[in-house]
């Protein structure tokens, strides 16, 4: 069994979903998966959410314990015998800290990038403001929501259930090798979403592959509570 290399608590995840052309994913599609539908459509979702309590190989890490990241990614599957292994690929993942994307990006194969970050968490009567900004090239860019307080179960079948049920990551390692890892967590539940606001330069950001992003209103929006969280030792796909 592979062993544990990072554990932490995943909290607040903001997840602002986008239906994507096949066409513009499939470059980015790692050696031995495919892209993962839903009802006929492909999705790209921009996700912000707070790292707690990380620890590598059972180890916290002065000043690495406690970040955001923001990340864009979107959903594929691996056939393993007779069992579909559903995952995530990350155009690029953004953190505050420059020992995260150095360990992730050597160990990992995947596309971290070191920038100044922040967060808010605001509790105003029955609602919260949930928000996560990145500096980048001078600016600072965010996505945030507004949102209830108590949480309520993901609908069997739903798309919120597709975006978040998704327990492994593939990264290309080469012409013909892809790196998987497993993620374990449990089912999470959604905050119900009052309104959302996102600010940032998709062109700029993850290439002109993604810049219709900005003008391209999301089909869906949420908030999922979050967990505890383990991410396995990689293994490889060739």
């Amino acid at each position: 069994m592979a062993r544990t290399f990072l554990s932490a608590r995943w909290e607040k995840l903001i997840m602002i979903n986008y239906p994507v052309e096949p066409e513009i994913l499939q470059p980015f599609v790692p050696y031995g998966t495919e892209l993962d539908f839903y009802q006929g459509l492909t999705y790209a979702s921009m996700v912000g959410f707070m790292f707690k309590d990380t620890r590598v190989l059972g180890i916290k890490i002065p000043f690495h314990v406690n970040f955001e990241e923001v990340n864009l990614r979107f959903y594929v599957r691996f056939k393993e015998g007779e069992t579909w292994k559903r995952g995530t690929v990350f155009i690029k993942e953004i953190v505050p800290k420059p020992a995260i994307t150095l360990v992730a990006n050597t160990l990992y194969g995947e596309h971290y990038h070191t920038m100044p970050m922040r967060h808010s968490w605001e509790i105003k009567g029955d609602q919260q403001h949930i928000s996560y900004a990145w500096k980048y090239r001078g600016q600072w860019q965010q996505l945030g929501v507004v949102a209830g307080l108590e949480t309520l179960p993901i609908a069997p079948g739903s798309e919120e259930e597709f975006i978040t049920e998704h327990y492994w990551g593939y990264t290309q390692r080469g012409p013909r090798k892809t790196s998987t890892y497993e993620v374990q967590h449990p089912r999470w539940n959604c905050f119900p979403i009052e309104s959302h606001s996102i600010d940032f330069d998709p062109g700029a950001l993850y290439g002109e592959a993604f810049a219709d992003l900005a003008q391209t209103s999301p089909s869906s929006v949420l908030m999922a509570d979050g967990s505890a969280v383990k991410v396995l030792q990689g293994q490889k796909i060739s």
